[in-house]
């Protein structure tokens, strides 16, 4: 009996060589791009304006990402929008490997606080690796007459909106652990937003502003230089770079804890290929004695998640900050 073969299968049969043709062809295409990765330099936007916390820390890893790369690795600021304008810019690069985005804790925190992002975070952007964390400072001009965080705190309420507090713009996490402070503490300080956190150091050394929460790399040697005063550390440990200094908590205000962290995100669609020889090439540059010694400096320690591992962080964190948006009523158009 002759065999009859239903064209539906045939079809079927057909359609699925192709698929298989075609994924094959694409993991060929990728490891090919993979192993001639990189050929030319590769860019990291920073969303901060230059000398921030995060564009600090974000150079001292290209630096080492150049040697270990072997080709040249730069930093490209576009602050603006707590980071939204350098996200929306590699959210829409072609997703080759060659433009890279560093973020920080803010790029949780900005799903909540903005109604139009210019983008998606989890759609357009994909996690590559967080890869330090630092604890903040709280900073203030010599000039206000406190030494510790009881006397800020009692000297706030003396004084309701009197205190001005600068941060790299609104939802920045400087704003965020200031605004933390605030509600805990019960006092009204008054926010003045910079388009970018090392602005806002300028005028804190100038003493037109009288505090501010900022990053460890950023802050401390101003610390060390007798120029601003530290009363505190936003993590419920102390720091290893500065152990005298007490937590926020011990301080005065029992219960704040606050952290930073940064991390690095590729547009959706960049290989894995690719996508492994970038973590592999940061996990190296974290290895590296000169770069573990210049974040220790700043108050940093290097942390090497896998993209998975950053993902899950991000997921939690976004989940944890929609709530803090909305129970402090802090949203941006």
């Amino acid at each position: 009996m002759k065999r009859v073969i239903d064209p539906g299968v045939l079809a079927f049969a057909s359609a699925s060589a192709v698929a298989i043709a075609c994924i094959c062809s694409a993991e060929a295409a990728d490891s090919t791009a993979a192993s001639d990765y990189p050929s030319r330099s590769i860019r990291i936007i920073v969303g901060q304006a230059p000398g921030g916390g995060q564009d600090i820390i974000v150079r001292a890893l290209a630096q080492n990402l150049t040697e270990s790369l072997g080709k040249s690795v730069v930093v490209d600021n576009h602050p603006g929008a707590s980071g939204t304008i350098g996200s929306a810019l590699v959210a829409k690069a072609a997703p080759d490997g060659y433009t890279v985005l560093a973020v920080a804790i803010t790029f949780a925190i900005n799903p909540s606080l903005y109604k139009n992002l210019p983008f998606d975070p989890v759609k357009d952007l994909r996690p590559l690796t967080m890869f330090a964390s630092s604890p903040f400072l709280l900073l203030v001009n010599p000039g206000v007459p406190v030494k510790n965080v009881k006397e800020l705190i009692a000297y706030a309420k003396d004084r309701p909106g009197q205190l001005n507090f600068g941060s790299g713009g609104v939802g920045n996490s400087g704003h965020l652990a200031a605004a933390l402070f605030n509600s805990m503490a019960g006092i009204q300080m008054t926010h003045i937003p910079y388009k970018g956190a090392g602005l806002a150091m300028t005028d804190l050394l100038g003493g037109q502003l009288q505090l501010m929460f900022d990053s460890m790399i950023q802050g401390l040697p101003y610390v060390k230089s007798h120029r601003l005063t530290a009363l505190g550390v936003t993590t419920a440990q102390r720091a290893l770079v500065i152990p005298e200094l007490p937590t926020i908590a011990e301080a005065g205000l029992p219960g704040y804890d606050f952290s930073g962290w940064y991390g690095l995100m590729v547009p959706v669609g960049t290989s894995k290929a690719i996508i492994d020889r970038l973590y592999a090439a940061v996990e190296r540059a974290l290895n590296s004695p000169e770069l573990k010694q210049r974040m220790a400096q700043g108050g940093s320690e290097p942390v090497a998640t896998t993209p998975d591992q950053f993902a899950a962080r991000l997921a939690s964190e976004m989940a944890t900050w929609q709530k803090v948006v909305r129970t402090s009523n802090m949203q941006i158009e």
